[in-house]
C-alpha cells in the first residue's frame, strides 16, 4: 500500500501567502494549470485558495473580475483545511477525499510545515499505474498459459 508521501505532489508545489492579491492567485493557478493553491505563512499552512473560491469571489463582485479588485488571498481562502501526514495510507486519504468531496489534501509534517499536496490528479496517476500493472500481469498470465 502506497503512502500519501509517495504519491503527493512535492517538487512542483506552488503556494501563495495571505497578503498576495487574487490577481497573483489567479495567475499562479492558470500558469501552473492547477486548481488548488495552499496559503502559507512561514512555511506553515494557514489556508487554501481554489479555482472555485475565485469563481465565488467573482460572483460576490457582481461578475467583475476578482483579480482586478482589492482582494487578498486571506479574503477568500478556506481557513479550516483538513490536512494529512505523509505517512498516512493512500487508502485512508482517498476515503477522506471521497467522503468529504475534497479535490485535494494538503500534506503537513509533524511541525505543521507544508510538505506537499495530494490531489485528484495524483490519485488518477496512481490508478493509471495500478491499471497498467494489472494489464501487464494479465498479459503475462496469458502468455504463461
Amino acid at each position: 500500500m502506497q503512502t500519501v508521501g509517495e504519491l503527493m505532489t512535492r517538487s512542483s508545489l506552488v503556494t501563495i501567502t495571505e497578503t498576495q492579491n487574487l490577481a497573483m492567485a489567479e495567475e499562479l493557478l492558470r500558469l501552473h494549470r492547477i486548481r488548488h493553491l495552499p496559503v502559507v505563512r512561514g512555511g506553515k499552512l494557514v489556508g487554501l485558495v481554489t479555482h472555485r473560491d475565485l469563481l465565488k469571489a467573482a460572483a460576490k463582485c457582481g461578475g467583475a473580475d476578482p483579480a482586478q479588485q482589492p482582494l487578498w488571498a486571506s479574503d477568500v481562502m478556506v481557513r479550516d483545511v483538513k490536512t494529512v501526514r505523509p505517512d498516512m495510507s493512500s487508502r485512508e486519504a482517498v476515503k477522506i477525499m471521497l467522503d468529504n468531496k475534497f479535490g485535494c489534501l494538503p500534506v503537513v509534517g509533524a511541525d505543521g510545515t507544508l510538505v506537499g499536496i495530494l490531489t485528484e490528479a495524483d490519485m488518477v496517476r496512481y490508478a493509471q499505474h495500478l491499471i497498467e500493472d494489472m494489464d501487464r500481469r494479465s498479459l503475462a498470465a496469458e502468455y504463461e498459459a
